[in-house]
Order: C-alpha cells, then structure tokens, then sequence
C-alpha cells in the first residue's frame, strides 16, 4: 500500500547545489523536495516517507528570472523573545542595512535564476514506521488522505524555493506522464540522514544518486542503499 498526492505550480526551482551563486534548477523534482512536501502535509516523528516513484505530468520547460534576494536574517532567539513580548521588534529592512554590513550586498543582492514553468507530479510515496512504534502504516495513510482530501497542512508546501508554492490534490485514479526518456545525471537525494530523523532534528548528511526518467516517470532508489554506497566510498559529509 502507498499514497500519491498530485502537486502542481507556476514556478519551481529544485537548485543545484554545484551552482553557488545562480540558481540553477534540476529538470525534476528531487527526492528531498517530495519528501518536504509531504511533510509539509503530515509529519510524524515515529515514521518517515518514503519516496518509490515520481511522475512527471507536465513537460519539463525552463524559465530565467531575476530575483531579489535578502542576505540578513533574524535570529531564532530573538523572534522567540518577541513572541514571549519582551525587547522591542526590530524588522529587517533591507534597503536600510548599511555600508558598514556590507553595503548593498548584504541586505539586499540580485540573483539569475533558472527555473521550471508550469510543473505538475503524482508522488507516490509509502510510510516507514519505526521498529519501537506500535501502529502499522494504514493510520498514517488514511490520516494523510483525509488531510489531502480536506486541504489540510502544517504549511504550505513549496516547489524548491519558498515563494514558489506548490498546490495538492488527491492524485486521479488515471493520469497521463510525458513520454519522455532520459537519465537525470548526478541529482541530489537528500542533504540529511533520514535514518537519524527521529526527534524533528536530522543530521546533516549529504547523497546523491543517478535516476533515469523512463516515459516520464522517475523511480527513487532506496535510501539505506544510496546511503551504503556514500559511506563506502567516502562521500558522505
């Protein structure tokens, strides 16, 4: 048994990480993007999805955009003290930062970025319920149809980037995937350990994998393999 979500938007950018200034899109979604958007709509800490297979509905088109984007940030410990009412909310005004930040290139830079136009994807996906946990994944599926069914969600999913948001819908009993054939090259898989995922942190653990696109349609490689051939060959990070 597994579930399939269908996602779509205007825009996406699922970035490279080799690009370090511009972004630059894969062609696809990646592993990790599915996973973000399916636990963006229901995250449990006692299971973690599983990504078998993803469809692509759409055909892959590129778009170039310039975007602002602001370098500074807000401390984590000051918001929690604004929410708690206490010190005085400061903003973060971009065009207010001033030379002795850094100038211009601080608060605020632009960047070229290279995206996807109009993407749709079936992601289907089943549930890993840890050893210690009771339960068996049937309630984990049942509770994320409702969700899906209802449009519930922790928050809103994003297609790569926060200002790209995607939007889901249960996935068709039938539907169409692009004919097309290719393999991906090197893509990301995950930039964290899934494995360690089970308090809501995660450990910083890179892996990459070589998928193939076959009639528009992506099957994901097991985690525990990918990540055995990364520890092997001393990829890891």
């Amino acid at each position: 048994m597994s579930i399939k979500v269908l996602i779509r938007g205007p825009l996406a950018c699922f970035t490279r990480p080799e690009m370090k200034v511009e972004r630059m899109s894969y062609p696809v979604i990646t592993p990790s993007a599915a996973r973000g958007i399916l636990e963006a709509i229901l995250y449990k800490p006692e299971f973690r999805w599983k990504v078998r297979r993803i469809h692509v509905l759409n055909s892959i088109k590129f778009i170039g955009l310039r975007r602002n984007e602001v370098q500074g940030k807000i401390s984590t410990a000051k918001a929690r003290q604004w929410m708690r009412g206490k010190g005085t909310i400061e903003p973060l005004v971009a065009d207010a930062m001033g030379r002795d930040q850094g100038g211009e290139g601080e608060g605020r830079t632009q960047r070229n970025t290279v995206a996807l136009k109009d993407v749709a994807y079936v992601i289907e996906a089943d549930a890993w319920v840890r050893p210690e946990v009771k339960e068996t994944p049937v309630k984990y599926y049942e509770c994320f149809q409702r969700r899906v069914e209802r449009g519930q969600c922790f928050a809103q999913p994003v297609l790569g980037c926060r200002e790209f948001a995607g939007y889901f819908e249960p996935a068709p009993d039938q539907f169409e995937t692009i004919s097309d054939t290719r393999d991906l090259g090197l893509m990301l898989y995950d930039v964290f350990d899934l494995d360690a995922r089970n308090d809501g942190y995660a450990k910083p653990f890179i892996t990459l994998f070589s998928p193939k696109m076959e009639c528009g349609v992506i099957t994901i490689e097991d985690y525990a393999s990918v990540k055995e051939r990364h520890i092997a060959g001393g990829h890891h990070a």
